[in-house]
């Protein structure tokens, strides 16, 4: 069955199950392999997205759940001014590791600071609950979004 997806401003059609989970899709049939595989069950945010701007975990969203929200992914954060921020904070303060969940990690840095612009750290550890990183970098994370921010320790 042919799906119309909205890919960070793009139209793409994939031709799938409605019951294929979008993360595959992404992935599998269009290339954009910057979003991850984790665990398939929502438990680690590797496989992060946007959804109308808000965070889901595209291991889980099927193809047929999606309708035409607009998807935004890894590959068209840095169209965001948010986050390209969070971006540059990342690498100023030198987050990643091994950065397999990196990108899933930016995707809810950027969903909280779109919904509070200056988070303080119960913010920060709420919104990025669900979002594991094997490398435990989570200090710099939240010190990458507090400079997003412009929001001091």
């Amino acid at each position: 069955m042919a799906t119309k997806l909205m890919i960070n401003g793009t139209v793409h059609t994939v031709s799938a199950d409605p019951d294929m989970p979008l993360l595959w899709a992404l992935r599998d049939l269009l290339g954009m392999t910057g979003t991850k595989f984790g665990c398939a069950a929502a438990f680690c945010g590797a496989c992060t997205v946007h959804l109308d701007g808000q965070p889901v975990k595209s291991c889980q969203t099927t193809l047929a759940s999606v309708g035409t929200a607009r998807i935004t992914t890894i590959e068209g954060l840095a169209a965001d001014p948010i986050g390209q921020k969070l971006q540059d904070a990342w690498v100023s303060m030198d987050v990643p590791q091994c950065g397999y969940c990196q990108a899933g990690q930016l995707m809810a840095a950027t969903a909280l600071l779109r919904e509070t612009p200056r988070p303080d750290d119960a913010a920060i550890d709420a919104a990025m609950n669900g979002n594991l990183c094997r490398c435990a970098t989570y200090t710099r994370i939240r010190a990458a979004i507090k400079q997003a921010a412009g929001v001091t320790a």
